[in-house]
């Protein structure tokens, strides 16, 4: 049910990004956002932070990377794509999982992945447009979105990963500290400035550091006993809740556009299906008293 609310608020944070980008540059956004996220979670979780050892440190600094890049690479395609249109091609990140899974952890593909994966680039040609079909390629806004879902992918994977041999409280404050300081450090790499000051940015990035602080040690928290692979069938309805969400403050896209986000939604379910094993390859079941 903690993830589920987190696909809702996942969900309602794209229109916001979206209409921040007129007043900011994504490097600072993520920063801000994650620096207040951090220091919030520091004061929330202060009393837990003088057990923090080496492990869970480098378990916080490996998430805490992914985090950057995924929100960095999502928040500069917002610049140039609806919050609709990022959504659905964020979603992209669930049917990377099982083949991330596959070269990291050694965990082979199941057979409907390769489906779900099919499916999915289908879908992600039509939502793109017509350029992308006739192979001209993807947009900026589209190619940054897309490398986010990777990295996104990574996060889910390496928070799966360390889930059970971490402080969940600790590896939160970890990991969004560095995120936003990645970001900043970033910033001047990037050529990108300070902007001037607005209320929009500022409101937005507290309110959205806020939300992060929760979202990230309630992921942290609930992916001890909720497996990456169920996880990501749940996170698979964020796409839906941001399409209402934005189609209630105006984004339309076009038919075809829907077909692909529809096939792109068929293409995550499909690869968390599990075909039944055969009888020959199943094992026979002892009755136990």
């Amino acid at each position: 049910m903690i993830l589920i609310g987190i696909t809702m608020l996942w969900g309602a944070t794209f229109l916001i990004i979206h209409n921040t980008m007129r007043f900011t540059g994504p490097l600072f956004f993520v920063g801000l956002r994650f620096i207040t996220a951090g220091v919030m979670s520091v004061i929330l979780f202060r009393k837990s932070l003088g057990g923090l050892n080496r492990h869970e440190l480098k378990a916080g600094c490996c998430i805490g990377v992914s985090v950057f890049l995924g929100y960095s690479l999502q928040t500069l395609g917002l610049k140039t794509i609806s919050g609709t249109q990022s959504a659905f091609i964020t979603a992209l990140y669930v049917p990377m999982v099982p083949f991330l899974q596959w070269a990291v952890l050694r965990r082979r593909p199941h057979a409907m992945s390769w489906v779900g994966v099919a499916c999915a680039f289908v879908g992600l040609l039509l939502l793109t447009g017509a350029d992308a079909v006739s192979g001209v390629g993807f947009s900026a806004g589209e190619g940054a979105t897309f490398l986010s879902a990777v990295a996104i992918a990574a996060e889910i994977i390496l928070i799966s990963r360390f889930a059970l041999s971490v402080d969940s409280r600790r590896v939160t404050m970890v990991q969004l500290l560095v995120a936003g300081i990645l970001a900043l450090i970033a910033m001047p790499i990037a050529g990108e400035s300070v902007p001037p000051f607005s209320w929009v940015w500022l409101v937005a990035a507290i309110g959205l550091g806020a939300m992060s602080a929760i979202i990230q040690f309630a992921m942290n928290w609930a992916q001890k006993t909720v497996s990456a692979t169920r996880a990501t069938v749940i996170y698979a309805a964020e796409p839906v809740w941001a399409g209402l969400v934005g189609r209630i403050a105006g984004e339309r896209l076009p038919f075809s556009a829907l077909i692909g986000a529809g096939m792109i939604l068929v293409g995550v379910l499909a690869s968390e299906i599990r075909l039944p094993r055969s009888r020959k390859n199943a094992k026979p079941v002892q009755e136990t008293t």
